[in-house]
């Protein structure tokens, strides 16, 4: 048997589901329609009028994406070390050392200049 067959399966499945929630959704979902629920979600608070270009965003919402996707990266870098602990030994214990320590720097770094407080 193809060792592909099972992944094929799954996203055809996933396809599936996903045209099957989409298309059932109108039929059986609520119909109770009122102001409240046709305006725009903002936390309940009422919307601001905005330019017509778009406006523009804070830097602190892009660096804080940025910090998500830093300790993002660190987290999937530290799984396969996890799984591979012990075929590297004390080389790759020191490494990962080195890296955790690089990150811990930066996160130092970014928390002493104030990135990490949302005001």
């Amino acid at each position: 048997m193809n060792p592909y067959v099972p992944i094929v399966g799954l996203l055809i499945l996933g396809a599936l589901f996903a045209l099957f929630s989409v298309s059932v959704a109108p039929i059986v979902g609520p119909k109770r329609f009122n102001r409240a629920k046709l305006d725009a979600y903002e936390c309940g608070i009422e919307p601001a009028p905005t330019p017509i270009g778009g406006g523009r965003f804070p830097v602190k919402f892009y660096l804080t994406a940025m910090l998500f996707i830093i300790f993002d990266i660190e987290t999937i870098f530290l799984y396969p070390w996890a799984v591979s602990f012990d075929m590297l030994g004390l080389f790759g214990f020191v490494e990962m050392v080195l890296f955790i320590l690089t990150v811990f720097i930066a996160y130092a770094y970014v928390w002493r200049r104030g990135g990490l407080n949302w005001d």
